[in-house]
């Protein structure tokens, strides 16, 4: 059976919609999750925490009348536990045969899909140019996105295609104009909102370094050279090249206050330098990563604050809720910071973690050579980012 395909239970099945239940998990709630999908479905990529207790059993394992004892054993019957799949249908349907059994269960609207379509906006206290910054967050994934806005006018930095309409309805609630929408580099996690804000009447704005990489629309859309700027209000947005995690890795610094890296830096970690050019090309792109950072990143104001376009699991939001930290904080937490360059690129190339799934496909369609429909588009870039190197060895003790 596929799992799209389940029956309605024949008891009533609570649900949990998914801005309700990450509330419940940020509140520091006792989360117990049962992950009805696929075994490898699971470790790629689930809803995680420290109050979150997770199992993991696949939805197939409740498709008999008889339950084997040992799959209800792990299925705690002393607290709630919110069932989910992929997009609601099996999760419904397991959450029944459990509600029949007399455990206290509901299912999560939509499923993991639902987790997805979570994206917050939460202001950066610290920011202190003109204007306010908003960061975007969506949590299924830690990719990341900034809102500009001073003075009836407004950019944003690494859109989603997912969000397009969210970013239109925002500046509308602000009551701006959203002149801009910047790309920091082809992307290979997610699928970039530019081309479709620009569609839309935003000017888009990629780096003018990404355009070898072949581009099909780059004749359409602004390119941004270094040290190009762009006024937003009374603040501006300066174009500062960072190649290193690809050739045309392109950094924005707001105003002079915060320096949106793109996946040049994180708060956690620095760039993995093998989603372009491969293992082959990969100590190359990380000498180029290690001069962009020192040169380019760590020569700023030790204030300076440092947002990325993603958080990974290892990142702890600042006090206001942001993944932003300054540049003096991170030279001191990081030890990939300080070191040579042939022991940062040793480093960084010893331990890296999966690629993202479906990043060529992704890839290819950030370019212009592929396309996908919204449905397509969204289904491609579920799951974690792993645009970074791996915050384990980076991070300092």
């Amino acid at each position: 059976m596929n799992a799209d395909d389940f029956p309605t239970p024949d008891v009533d099945v609570d649900s949990v919609d998914p801005e309700s239940l990450k509330d419940r998990i940020d509140a520091g709630e006792d989360v117990t999750i049962l992950d009805a999908r696929m075994q490898s479905d699971y470790e790629e990529w689930r809803i995680d925490g420290e109050n979150v207790t997770s199992i993991n059993v696949p939805y197939f394992e409740f498709l008999e009348d008889e339950i084997d004892d040992d799959v209800l054993d792990r299925i705690p019957d002393d607290r709630e536990v919110t069932v989910l799949c992929a997009k609601g249908g099996a999760s419904e349907y397991v959450a029944g045969t459990l509600t029949e059994r007399g455990y206290d269960v509901d299912h999560l609207e939509d499923g993991m899909n639902g987790w997805a379509s979570i994206y917050e906006a939460v202001e950066v206290d610290r920011y202190d140019g003109a204007g306010t910054l908003l960061q975007y967050q969506r949590p299924s994934s830690g990719c990341l996105g900034y809102l500009l806005y001073d003075d009836g006018e407004a950019a944003i930095i690494d859109p989603l295609r997912a969000f397009t309409d969210r970013y239109l309805d925002d500046a509308d609630e602000l009551g701006v104009e959203l002149n801009y929408a910047l790309d920091t580099h082809v992307h290979a996690d997610h699928i970039s909102g530019v081309r479709d804000l620009d569609a839309a009447g935003v000017e888009g704005v990629i780096p003018e370094a990404a355009v070898d990489r072949g581009v099909t629309y780059a004749d359409e859309l602004t390119t941004a050279a270094d040290g190009d700027t762009f006024a937003v209000g009374d603040a501006t947005v300066e174009t500062v090249y960072t190649p290193g995690h690809t050739t045309g890795m392109t950094s924005y610094l707001v105003d002079e206050s915060l320096l949106a890296t793109g996946d040049g830096l994180f708060i956690e970690s620095v760039a993995r330098p093998d989603l372009e050019e491969g293992d082959e090309g990969a100590p190359d792109a990380a000498r180029l990563l290690y001069e962009s950072l020192q040169e380019r990143v760590l020569t700023l104001p030790d204030d300076t604050l440092i947002g990325g376009a993603h958080f990974s699991d290892a990142a702890v939001a600042a006090d206001d809720g942001t993944y932003t930290a300054p540049i003096g904080e991170l030279v001191e937490e990081m030890d990939a910071l300080t070191m040579d360059e042939q022991a940062f690129v040793d480093l960084i190339l010893s331990d890296m973690p999966p690629r993202p799934a479906n990043y060529e496909d992704i890839i290819a369609t950030n370019l212009g050579q592929n396309a996908v429909d919204d449905d397509e588009a969204f289904t491609l870039e579920l799951g974690p980012n792993n645009c970074a190197a791996s915050q384990d060895s980076l991070a300092g003790d």
